[in-house]
């Protein structure tokens, strides 16, 4: 009997993975050499399962669906002992990664299963620690023409419906230090305070203005956040170092330019991490993938091209190349949570858009 796209999301989501990602590598790596006829890789990367997408002129998969099967831990109620909790009402599935990502990876899943088009499915591990497996998969040549991103994109421009992000921030996390000399702090004036050559630094980095970027006629607006400071070590020392924790939303072109900050050589910047931006450059197969997005849809759901705050594996592909969407179940809201939850109809609806795309840009 063949199973479904509800069926197969409860069997991930079961598999815990925010620790150890191996029992749902193997699960789905499994899976697809038992349901398709698909060439499988499980590698320290993830699970690729490529079907006929051998390759294009300069070696490179035509089109790939691309999921992660990491999730970030399990609230206490999210976990009983080893096993993640399920639950289902009101056609939604509750649970850890339920949302982020392991529904609509199910959805790839069997939309590769249930079409004849070439096309490439890959689950990577590590997307909640900066995309480790597809910057793994990168280094081993993996570099599709063009890519949907599972991530989520349903009600962005409407509640319940599933659009296409055409654009995604980008996050960059870094750290500004602030040096000094210690002193007694009733002799002030023979040291030097970090804090203060910190707080100069502070009034820099208030002042800036973070730069913007136009994806196929949508804004998108980075911004810049000091989001902890630090320093000091006694009520009565004057203090020799300082910290500023940075969190920068970037956009695809300009970054802010957090290095004016160290203008006065007694403060250094390094960054921490840095996570690329994704803009799609090629607005017919952005248009291709909203047409499938459509024809999924009632007639009332009108889906849109919309852009994302949060950063995911499309940036480390655009960033090589790869022509990128977001695609996805999950909603606003909904990641990362002790209440995280997907519609069980909008993986459907997920199923339909993939498979659609795949017929419209696989290779036959």
């Amino acid at each position: 009997m063949t199973t479904t796209v509800a069926e197969l999301t409860r069997k991930l989501v079961s598999i815990p993975s925010h620790e150890d990602e191996d029992k749902a590598g193997e699960f789905i790596a499994e899976w697809f050499r038992r349901e398709t006829d698909a060439t499988v890789e499980h590698t320290k990367a993830g699970v690729i399962a490529r079907r006929g997408n051998e390759l294009t002129a300069g070696n490179r998969d035509t089109l790939a669906l691309v999921g992660h099967h990491d999730v970030v831990p399990p609230a206490d109620s999210q976990q009983d002992g080893e096993a993640y909790v399920l639950e289902e009402r009101d056609g939604r599935l509750y649970g850890r990664g339920s949302a982020d990502m392991k529904g609509s990876l199910a959805a790839a899943m069997c939309a590769l299963r249930d079409t004849d088009a070439s096309c490439t499915v890959a689950s990577f591990r590590g997307e909640e620690q900066g995309g480790v497996g597809v910057r793994n998969a990168i280094e081993d040549g993996f570099a599709p023409e063009y890519a949907v991103i599972g991530e989520g994109s349903t009600g962005y421009s409407a509640d319940g419906v599933t659009d296409v992000a055409v654009a995604h921030k980008g996050r960059r996390a870094s750290t500004v230090r602030a040096r000094g000399q210690a002193a007694h702090a009733s002799e002030p004036e023979s040291g030097e305070n970090a804090v203060y050559r910190a707080a100069d630094a502070l009034d820099v980095l208030r002042a800036l203005v973070p730069p913007e970027a136009t994806v196929l006629d949508h804004e998108l607006r980075g911004s810049i956040c000091v989001t902890g400071i630090e320093g000091g070590s006694a009520w009565n020392v004057v203090p020799e170092s300082c910290e500023i924790t940075i969190d920068e939303r970037t956009v695809p072109g300009e970054r802010c330019d957090i290095e004016a900050a160290t203008a006065n050589g007694a403060v250094e910047w390094e960054i921490d991490q840095d996570l690329p931006p994704m803009a799609c450059d090629d607005d017919a197969f952005a248009q291709s993938v909203l047409d499938a997005a459509a024809d999924a849809q009632p007639e009332s759901s009108e889906p849109a091209f919309v852009t994302k705050p949060h950063a995911t594996d499309a940036g480390w592909l655009a960033q090589e190349g790869t022509t990128c969407v977001v695609c996805g179940a999950a909603e606003p809201g909904e990641a990362h949570t002790e209440n995280e939850s997907v519609s069980l109809p909008v993986l459907d609806r997920c199923y339909r858009i993939y498979r659609s795309v795949i017929e419209r840009v696989g290779v036959d």
